[in-house]
């Protein structure tokens, strides 16, 4: 009954019109914004390096988190499940050619991670020594519509703090099994107490671990990804024909299953580069920088990051070895059978593609990889959740100190169950909660964004017009926008 429940509401939020809701949004943000996300492409490597503010104009440089940590962290709930996984899936259920989808999600969601994130800096505000916003503070604020801000936090405290973990613990619990022989509780169980160890540092201890840990582990699975490609060297060129023709039907197989390629591909990369999603934007409004298009810049090269380069090396080395099977996706059956032994075992799909190159070791490497993608992933989650938590109680009047520690303390406790709940489901299940909290997210976030394109662009001009007219690091007066500035300034401290 449950997965059958799962199944309906998955259906119902993932229908073909948000595929083409995501897809028209980032077609339409490239155009508005004259496609920045390969026109400054300089500025999108630049921004992340970005001084804060506060450092500039000789302020505390403990007001919020610097643009780099800002990008750690959204790149650390963008690089997890999704990348290893998550790129399985799409392969197994879609064919090669949700790959090609992937990639055309990724290149256009840059605009759309570009827009959600200038406008959550655009509308941030000040909490406890700390900036906070995201999507629920641009639509609250910037469309007037605070039932559908408050809808949004909710939304995004189910999908980050209760179904989204559950994916991620479901990973590493099937690739420590593969691997090690760990049975999904014990699983689930360690990676919970390591998670509790973390999350009660709060927001700073987060960014700190994040800008540690993520970066050298990306750039650890993509050099090991380099080496086991250049080893099927010659079948690159063949893999990425394939790739493109069956992405438009254009093989047999591949024009059976053309709707689950679209969708798997749309799917799988919106979960993995959370472009539209909102994450990012929630990330982005914690950043300290003097301009919002600094932000947007900086989490549209994460995109890039998390898709064209990790998610790709992942989808090469699964296709050049041969290690997948593709299935269908409402019956199961098995249309193709390249490693039949594998089954639906798609973890097993990237762990034999690595094994193959690392002959008794690479199941085990890709088991490490992921407990470090999916423990830097769901911090990231936890750091979503307590940020929702905290805009709906900045704004309300009644609203408490210890009410908001206690909502944040027993949403870590959920995360943390949904953690161990994850860890002992069945996969498929499993991946369509998934899917629910990233659309739910998506329906909401890229309709506001929408609606107020228009600014994220008039700040784009601003920030470009300036550079243009010589100014080497432009700063953002929200006044000219129209926009309060009191909540940056001011911190709005709720009863105790």
């Amino acid at each position: 009954m449950f997965e059958k429940i799962v199944s309906l509401v998955n259906n119902i939020v993932w229908s073909p019109a948000l595929v083409a809701l995501l897809i028209f949004a980032g077609v339409y943000f490239s155009i508005r914004t004259g496609f920045v996300q390969v026109r400054r492409f300089k500025l999108l490597i630049r921004s992340l390096f970005a001084k804060k503010a506060s450092d500039s104009d000789g302020g505390s440089s403990k007001k919020g988190i610097s643009s780099f940590e800002a990008f750690c962290v959204a790149l650390s709930g963008r690089v997890g499940t999704g990348n290893i996984v998550g790129v399985a899936t799409a392969i197994a259920l879609g064919g090669p050619g949700a790959v090609f989808w992937m990639w055309l999600i990724a290149f256009f969601g840059a605009s759309t991670a570009f827009v959600e994130s200038t406008l959550a800096q655009m509308y941030k505000f000040h909490h406890r020594k700390n900036f906070r916003g995201g999507p629920y503070s641009y639509i609250e604020h910037g469309m007037k519509l605070k039932w559908l801000g408050i809808a949004f936090a909710i939304a995004t405290i189910v999908a980050n703090g209760a179904l989204l973990p559950t994916v991620q613990a479901n990973g590493v619990s099937s690739a420590l099994g593969n691997a090690f022989g760990v049975s999904p509780l014990v699983s689930g169980l360690g990676l919970a107490l390591l998670l509790a160890l973390v999350i009660i540092g709060g927001v700073k201890g987060i960014a700190r671990v994040a800008s540690i840990v993520t970066p050298f582990m990306a750039l650890a699975y993509i050099i090991l990804s380099l080496v086991i490609i250049a080893l099927h060297i010659d079948q690159v060129p063949a893999v990425l024909g394939t790739i493109v023709t069956s992405a438009f039907g254009i093989r047999p197989i591949a024009g059976g299953i053309l709707g689950s390629t679209i969708m798997m591909g749309v799917k799988r990369g919106i979960f993995s580069n959370e472009a539209g999603q909102g994450g990012g934007a929630i990330v982005s409004a914690s950043a300290d920088v003097p301009h919002p298009a600094r932000q947007g810049f900086a989490q549209a090269f994460s995109v890039y990051v998390d898709t064209l380069l990790v998610c790709t090396a992942t989808a090469l080395m699964i296709l050049c070895s041969g290690t997948f099977n593709i299935l269908d996706a409402k019956t199961g059956e098995m249309l193709v059978s390249n490693a039949p032994d594998l089954g639906n075992n798609y973890v097993g799909y990237t762990q034999a593609a690595v094994d193959s190159a690392l002959h008794g070791i690479g199941s085990q490497f890709v088991g490490i990889v992921l407990v470090f993608f999916v423990f830097t992933t769901i911090m990231a989650y936890y750091f979503y959740v307590e940020s929702a938590i905290v805009y709906l109680f900045h704004r309300s009047k009644r609203a408490t100190k210890l009410g908001e520690n206690i909502t944040v303390w027993c949403s870590r406790l959920v995360l943390l169950g949904a953690t161990v709940f994850g860890a002992l489901r069945e996969t498929d299940t499993i991946w369509q909660m998934g899917d629910i909290g990233v659309g739910l997210m998506a329906w909401i976030n890229v309709v506001a964004l929408l609606f107020l394109c228009p600014k994220a662009i008039a700040a784009l001009r601003d920030y470009e017009r300036r550079l243009k007219a010589g100014e080497k690091d432009p700063v953002f007066h929200p006044s000219e926008f129209g926009i309060d500035s009191s909540t940056w300034d001011e911190e709005k401290n709720i009863e105790p």
